[in-house]
């Protein structure tokens, strides 16, 4: 968790300076990049939300997204992972999304990704998307690694 905090940290740093928020839709990592996020001392000042989108239910009931939207898209895609971002992005009115859907193991989904796959993506003036394969089938150690990468992600777009 250290390591993650200390991305938090400059992440943290350059929303606080320019005076931007951020909310986060997450999935397989359960919460970590929020975790995360929050754990940076001032985070109310960037901070405004998240959810673990990790159901059809929950998408539904705390993104808002129908099922109509998803049609030719499934979960852990691309394009599902900026849905996300931008939808989590409108949802709370700020200036940046952040997302991350995907497999964390042991074994892949129900989609046919194996498991440590995960697509991210960070909404706002740059928008990016991305899918990490780590070929781990460890579940906590690709959480982590996921949280990670889409926290840099976000650190990124914001340098």
């Amino acid at each position: 968790m250290k390591e993650l905090i200390g991305i938090a940290e400059q992440i943290a740093a350059k929303l606080i300076a320019k005076k931007q928020t951020i909310a986060v839709a997450e999935s397989s990592t359960g919460g970590l990049i929020a975790a995360s996020l929050l754990a940076v001392p001032g985070a109310s000042a960037y901070f405004l939300g998240g959810a673990v989108v990790y159901t059809r239910d929950a998408r539904r009931l705390l993104m808002d997204i129908p099922e109509e939207v998803m049609k030719g898209i499934r979960s852990a895609s691309e394009p599902y992972a900026k849905l996300l971002a931008e939808q989590v992005r409108r949802r709370f009115a700020t200036d940046w999304g952040l997302s991350e859907t995907g497999a964390t193991g042991p074994t892949g989904n129900r989609y046919g990704d194996a498991a440590g796959h995960s697509c991210m993506a960070v909404a706002g003036s740059e928008t990016s998307v991305i899918t990490l394969e780590t070929g781990k089938n460890d579940r906590q150690a690709n959480m982590h690694e996921f949280a990670k990468t889409a926290l840099g992600l976000l650190l990124k777009n914001l340098s």
